[in-house]
């Protein structure tokens, strides 16, 4: 069982843990970003909540498409990684 938990678990674990942190910061940053924006056009062209609101779902789909693509490739990486580890074990 621990041979398996060894496999299982990456050795970089800090570094993963702290790219997440990065990846929320930034995803929290982006939406306060688009907030602001679409507070200053509301302001500005007197359409208060429209374009915050607008904005705002715009980041936060965006956000979440980007992570989707950057966790599939992440993903395939690693499995690529394991399947040339195990072909090279045999």
């Amino acid at each position: 069982m621990k041979s398996l938990t060894k496999k299982l678990v990456p050795k970089n674990t800090q570094q993963l843990s702290s790219q997440q942190l990065g990846r929320g910061t930034e995803l929290a940053v982006s939406v306060l970003v688009f907030t602001l924006i679409g507070l200053a056009l509301d302001a500005a062209f007197n359409t208060l909540p429209w374009f915050t609101v607008g904005l705002v779902i715009f980041s936060t789909v965006g956000n979440f498409v980007r992570m989707y693509y950057s966790y599939n490739a992440q993903m395939e990486s690693l499995e690529a990684d394991r399947r040339a580890k195990s072909g090279a074990q045999q």
